[in-house]
């Protein structure tokens, strides 16, 4: 199993790695800009899947996902004490994210800018974003979960 969450990691990585989702931000491409991404991608792939997910394999996935985002913050070279710092601060706004999300569907496109402008701290030129996490949302709920449990694929919507 622990193959298969790589492989859900290293996707969901690879979605978050398209420049274009960040060259309208007024804001500098930081890490914390693409984990933000990243938490979003994750987000609705468990808002997504979570029905043909067990709900310890659900855990396992967050837990090894989680584990995952706190290597890289180790390895580019926060202390112990700034990890679990850090780390405290992304749960929580990966469960502020969830939180939001969960009526994603029912928010208009102003709401939907306000949420995403909100959690990245930025005002305006957040329709790039929303727009593409339509897609990804339709993208999401038309593929199977076996996709992403597979080798690292070749995403296009």
């Amino acid at each position: 199993m622990n193959n298969e969450y790589l492989n859900i990691y290293n996707n969901l990585i690879k979605l978050t790695r398209n420049k274009n989702l960040y060259i309208n931000l007024k804001n500098d491409d930081t890490f914390s800009d693409r984990l933000i991404v990243l938490l979003f991608h994750f987000g609705f792939f468990l808002k997504i899947y979570k029905d043909v997910m067990p709900k310890d394999e659900a855990q396992n996935l967050f837990d090894y996902f989680i584990r995952q985002i706190e290597l890289t913050i180790r390895e580019i070279g926060y202390g112990d004490v700034s990890v679990n710092k850090k780390m405290k601060e992304y749960v929580n706004l990966f469960f502020s994210i969830l939180d939001k999300i969960e009526k994603w569907n029912s928010l208009n496109i102003k709401e939907k800018k306000k949420t995403i402008g909100n959690l990245m701290n930025i005002e305006e030129d957040s329709d790039l974003l929303v727009n593409y996490l339509d897609k990804y949302c339709e993208f999401l709920s038309k593929n199977s979960f076996k996709i992403f449990t597979k080798d690292i694929i070749e995403l296009k919507f």
